[in-house]
């Protein structure tokens, strides 16, 4: 929460649910990156919070970004940034979007198996482009994640140096490894593992006379919700310390992909209790609804994976454990039940909550008029 937020909703009063951003806190969270790993190119994940203000901010302090489709391509060549500063980090794409990239000027592209390789072979010798370059995402343990990522994206270790000779003798330039350690990262050490693995592949590939030069060290660095968080500055000593433990002299180029850690703590959104029910008469848990849930940006509460801080004017006074819920006519869009939320028990139906936190993944996951019910409205400041 920061007072330049409060300010714009004490002066504004906007009606409904909202994201406010405040673009102070990015540029705080840039240079604590950069600062943290001088080193490392950053890969700002776009997917997080796209808002042209944010990528405009980022493109001028100098930072690449990682897109996930071609409208986030050409939202970031809006800024001015050039094709050079962006990676096709998808690796799902259709073959027309990667023909697309490759028009625009892209030149970096994730790819996990040899269908994916083929794509951009065929769209780079159609488009005659040359040097397209490729990494392979690999799997990795995300233990200690708040948000652990499931086995969508990447492979086997053991698969990628055939994946990386595939694109090479291709024509394809192998550029390196990528891997997610999981977002909401909370484990120094989760990076070491994979940079092991990524070690053990470039050495393997070098002995087939390939030389990789490029290792993307993915996202996963987190935000302050309810539980405290390392400072970024000790990821990027945690970090530093495993490349160069598993690479010795020979360090390759690093980049990261920052989403939530750029610009989670960067928002909050504005709410209002819709109602506060019981289920029957000596029910001691409150149902609190919110104008806001699942559908309208808070899909991260699935599996209450992720527990938002929340505000509200009555906090200092007694509370007591509730279920929380959105208002659409879902059954699923419950926030909080296996683990109730404590609320003031002075809370009444119309007081405002501040959620914190909610800077990433909110308007992104929010739905175009589920029940109605608008999409998430964001202003940044």
């Amino acid at each position: 929460m920061t007072a330049r937020i409060l300010d714009f909703l004490a002066s504004r009063r906007p009606e409904g649910p909202c994201l406010v951003v405040d673009l102070d806190v990015v540029r705080d969270n840039f240079n604590a990156f950069r600062h943290a790993l001088p080193d490392t190119r950053i890969y700002y994940a776009v997917k997080a919070n796209p808002a042209p203000e944010v990528l405009q901010l980022l493109a001028d302090l100098g930072s690449s970004f990682d897109c996930a489709s071609i409208p986030e391509i050409e939202m970031v060549l809006a800024t001015g940034a050039t094709a050079d500063r962006i990676s096709f980090g998808n690796t799902i794409k259709k073959e027309r979007d990667v023909a697309r990239a490759l028009e625009l000027g892209v030149n970096l592209f994730a790819v996990d198996c040899e269908a994916e390789v083929d794509k951009i072979a065929r769209q780079a010798e159609a488009t005659g482009t040359v040097g397209a370059r490729v990494f392979c995402r690999i799997l990795c343990d995300g233990a200690g994640a708040e948000w652990p990522l499931s086995r969508k994206f990447g492979c086997e270790p053991s698969m990628a140096a055939e994946v990386l000779e595939h694109a090479h003798r291709a024509g394809l330039t192998a550029y390196g490894i990528s891997f997610h350690v999981g977002s909401q990262q909370a484990n120094l050490d989760a990076w070491d593992g994979a940079l092991s693995s990524a070690s053990a592949i470039f050495g393997e590939l070098a002995e087939r006379g390939i030389q990789l030069k490029m290792v993307n060290l993915g996202g996963g660095f987190p935000t302050r919700y309810l539980k405290d968080v390392p400072a970024t500055e000790a990821y990027g000593r945690s970090i530093d310390e495993a490349v160069r433990r598993h690479f010795g002299n020979h360090v390759p180029e690093t980049i990261i992909e920052p989403g939530r850690g750029m610009v989670g703590g960067a928002g909050m959104i504005k709410a209002e209790v819709v109602l506060i029910s019981k289920k029957h008469r000596d029910d001691e848990q409150r149902w609190v609804y919110l104008d806001i849930g699942k559908f309208g940006g808070l899909a991260e509460t699935m599996e209450e994976a992720i527990r938002y801080p929340i505000r509200t004017r009555h906090d200092g006074s007694a509370t007591a454990p509730c279920v929380l819920a959105g208002p659409t006519c879902d059954s699923a869009d419950v926030l909080y039940e296996k683990t109730p939320y404590e609320l003031p028990i002075s809370l009444e139906i119309g007081d405002e909550v501040l959620i914190e936190g909610t800077g990433a993944y909110t308007t992104t996951y929010s739905a175009v008029a589920f029940n109605g019910f608008s999409p998430l409205k964001s202003y940044v400041i």
